[in-house]
């Protein structure tokens, strides 16, 4: 592009109204409503499927206790990232009883 006195921005993404609930919208389910949700997703994962776990109303130490639990009772792999516990392959009606068992309320989102 020339660098010259007659050019100007004609369009600039730096500036702008930019809504503050945006973020809200997008944002998953709170852990306070009581839900725990079960989602199984393979977009951007090489096709590999996986169930990700959100909602949990307990505290980092008891997430990734309570992961380790679930990856012993469907004997895969899998990991917590931002209080989400991430499990490996397509378990959802094992975790389901599982989570059930363990009194919490349960919701299978998602495909």
């Amino acid at each position: 592009m020339k660098s010259d006195s007659n050019s100007r921005v004609v369009y600039s993404s730096e500036s702008g109204r930019i809504k503050s609930d945006c973020a809200a919208k997008k944002a998953p389910a709170s852990p306070t409503d009581g839900t725990v949700r079960l989602q199984r997703q393979t977009k951007g994962r090489g096709g590999g499927t996986v169930i990700v776990i959100s909602g949990l109303p307990l505290t980092a130490v008891q997430i990734k206790e309570l992961a380790g639990a679930l990856k012993k009772r469907c004997g895969c792999g899998g990991t917590v990232k931002d209080g989400v516990i991430e499990i490996q392959g397509d378990h959802r009606d094992t975790l389901l009883g599982e989570l059930q068992s363990r009194g919490y309320k349960v919701k299978l989102s998602g495909g």
